[in-house]
Order: structure tokens, then sequence, then C-alpha cells
């Protein structure tokens, strides 16, 4: 197994990086929300999955990303494409706690996660995420339905998720001033 990879990144686009290690180009996807420096020496721990005809490297910049997404790849039906979706739409904090909370319609959000996923998820991870949950932030159902809203929209799930986390906290604001706010974070 490639547990991880030290070298430069060469290119990155559409969820692939290429990674120049000693000479060698492995291409590794990683999540579309992470932007890697093309041109310096960068480290990912990685995962190999290896399937009949084809091996594929998924890296991530920090251990506890790899070990989420291997985690979502012990639920039955999650594959590595439904797992680096999710690793993709929300940050680590953020998808343990949806599953934590038992939020199946907020993990729904993220491309290709269906309803029937998102509960299998929920189900199989809950008691184990349970233990090593921190202090992320959690996902209401108001958060869920200013997600919904902006989505509807047209924004991405990405966007619409980097919007609400600029949100104010502490402050009880209505799902519509959520959304207004989040709407206005958007349009910078």
């Amino acid at each position: 197994m490639i547990a991880r990879l030290e070298g430069t990144i060469i290119s990155q686009e559409n969820g692939t990086a290429i990674l120049d290690v000693s000479g060698v180009g492995f291409a590794v996807y990683i999540p579309s929300n992470i932007d890697l420096p093309t041109g310096e020496k960068t480290q990912l721990y990685t995962y190999l999955h290896v399937r009949e005809n084809e091996l594929s490297l998924y890296g991530f910049p920090e251990t506890a990303q790899r070990n989420l997404f291997e985690l979502l790849l012990g639920v039955s039906g999650v594959g590595p494409k439904a797992a680096l979706s999710l690793m993709s739409t929300f940050s680590v904090e953020t998808l343990t706690q949806a599953i934590v909370d038992r939020q199946p319609v907020a993990l729904s959000r993220a491309p290709g996660i269906g309803k029937k996923t998102a509960e299998a998820i929920v189900l199989h991870l809950k008691d184990k995420l349970t233990k090593i949950s921190g202090s992320g932030e959690r996902i209401t159902t108001d958060d869920t339905d200013v997600l919904s809203a902006l989505t509807a929209l047209g924004f991405s799930i990405v966007e619409a998720q980097r919007a609400l986390q600029k949100v104010p906290r502490g402050e009880a604001l209505s799902v519509e001033e959520k959304i207004r706010y989040a709407l206005g974070q958007l349009s910078q």
C-alpha cells in the first residue's frame, strides 16, 4: 500500500493532481475543494484503491481526511468517487458532525449521494464517529435549508457550503437572513 507521497505538484485540475516524486509523475485524485500550490513541494497521505483493471491513488493533505475517507469506503454502497464527493463538499469537522447528529439530508447535498446512501452512511458510522467527533461546526436544520435554497438558485454545493461557513454563528438569525447574508458573500 502507498500510504504517503512527497513531491512537487506539477499540475492540478478537475480533482486530479500530478505529483512529481523523484522524476515519477503520480496522478492522485484529490478533493476538489483543495488547492495545492503548483511548483511547490507537497506531502499527500494516500489511499490506494485496487480494482480488477485499475490502480487509483486518492490523496489528502491531512491524515484525518484520509482516515474519514477510508471509513466512508467501509459503508456498503459507497465507493471512492462518492467518498471523494463528500470530502470535496464538506470539511472533516462538518461531515463528521452531520453523521454524528444523524443528518442524512445534509449529506445528500453532495453530488452523487442519494437519500439511501446518506442514510446508510449515518447508520454505519454514527457510533464510530461519536467517539472521535471534535468541536466542529454543527449542521442545523436551518443550515440545510440555506444550502437547499442556495443550490436551488444555481450555486454549487461547494460554493453554498463556503458561503454558509461565513454566516455569523453567534447571532440568532432566521433562515431568510442567513440566505441573504450568504448571497451577499457569494456576490463579493
